[in-house]
């Protein structure tokens, strides 16, 4: 599934359809901004990664510069979910989050028919996500030394 947005080139493919290409360029752009850049050492590639689709957008060059995966029901919590969002550095300040939230949000009701998304949010980014419509659900956590909390968008 490919869509052209402001010229940047989105897919979304399961664990299963990637390419190794694709892989690589997932697990790099993911370990750059959650290992580096926010100078937190954990276990980024885990198994959950294997049942996931994963939201990619491309540059016009080829670039990857946005990614993010969808977990499905049961693996992270009993409603679909997602997370690994991730934007390039350079791509930030774009509106290219706010698209892929939408596409995420979308292929979710749309592909999975699911009316209710539980993620798990870094605190500095709640405000984001409750313009997307989700509500804060439980008290701040720690995930791997970062403030989290868990969000949960419903129709209902």
């Amino acid at each position: 599934m490919n869509q052209k947005d402001n010229k940047l080139i989105w897919s979304i493919v399961h664990f299963e359809d990637l390419s190794i290409d694709q892989l690589f360029d997932i697990m790099e752009l993911r370990t750059e901004v959650f290992v580096v850049e926010q100078e937190c050492p954990y276990q980024e590639v885990d198994q959950k990664d294997k049942s996931s689709f994963h939201v990619m957008a491309h540059s016009p060059e080829g670039d990857l510069v946005a990614v993010a995966r969808i977990l499905p029901k049961g693996l992270s919590y009993s409603e679909v979910s997602f997370g690994r969002v991730a934007v390039s550095e350079t791509y930030r300040g774009k509106g290219i989050a706010d698209e892929l939230t939408k596409k995420l949000i979308s292929f979710i009701s749309s592909r999975l028919l699911s009316n209710e998304i539980r993620i798990s949010a870094q605190c500095y980014l709640a405000g984001f996500y409750e313009k997307h419509g989700f509500k804060k659900v439980s008290e701040e956590y720690l995930e791997d030394d970062i403030p989290h909390v868990e969000m949960l968008l419903s129709a209902n």
